[in-house]
């Protein structure tokens, strides 16, 4: 953000007072398009139902799991020992195993999710780099601190990956 910004101003400082007035500048804003975009929605539906299953999955291994816990709580008291222990190694194991796939859900589900995120990304880039050469736009930031309304362009974009572009 910095060197962004640090460019921008050695920019205006190298081009003379009168060319920086025609300077023409413009802002995206990157999280605006991962929640607005249609294409990014379309992505974000597409991992849901994608991991839906082991979502569910999981959540009814979590379920399991309490009840075990609950009634190992509950009749520790009343067990033989050895039976206390085959529960307890019962829970022991399925907690492992819920943990082992919870954790590969979560790495799956990043993966994927980096994956359609670098495919919204391209698309969007391309549509900036399209509306960047017909409005003939000298500079476009993105991911700024902050910006003036006036120079946002987002918008736009949004409509171009609407669009196909």
């Amino acid at each position: 953000m910095k060197v962004k910004a640090l460019v921008l101003a050695s920019l205006l400082a190298t081009v003379g007072v009168a060319q920086a007035a025609e300077l023409k500048v413009g802002y995206v804003d990157t999280q605006r398009i991962f929640r607005d975009a249609p294409l990014a929605q379309k992505a974000g539906k597409k991992l849901e139902s994608e991991f839906s299953k082991r979502d569910q999955e999981l959540q009814r291994m979590a379920k399991q799991l309490q009840g075990m816990q609950e009634a190992l709580e509950k009749n520790a008291v009343t067990m033989s020992e050895n039976e206390r222990r085959s529960k307890e190694k019962e829970f022991g194991d399925l907690s492992r195993e819920f943990q082992r796939r919870q954790r590969e859900f979560r790495e799956d589900l990043n993966l994927r999710q980096n994956e359609e995120n670098a495919a919204v990304i391209e698309r969007a880039n391309r549509a900036i780099k399209q509306i960047a050469e017909s409005d003939k736009f000298d500079l476009i930031l993105q991911d700024v601190v902050w910006v003036s309304p006036r120079l946002d362009i987002t918008e736009r974009v949004i409509k171009a990956l609407s669009d196909g572009r």
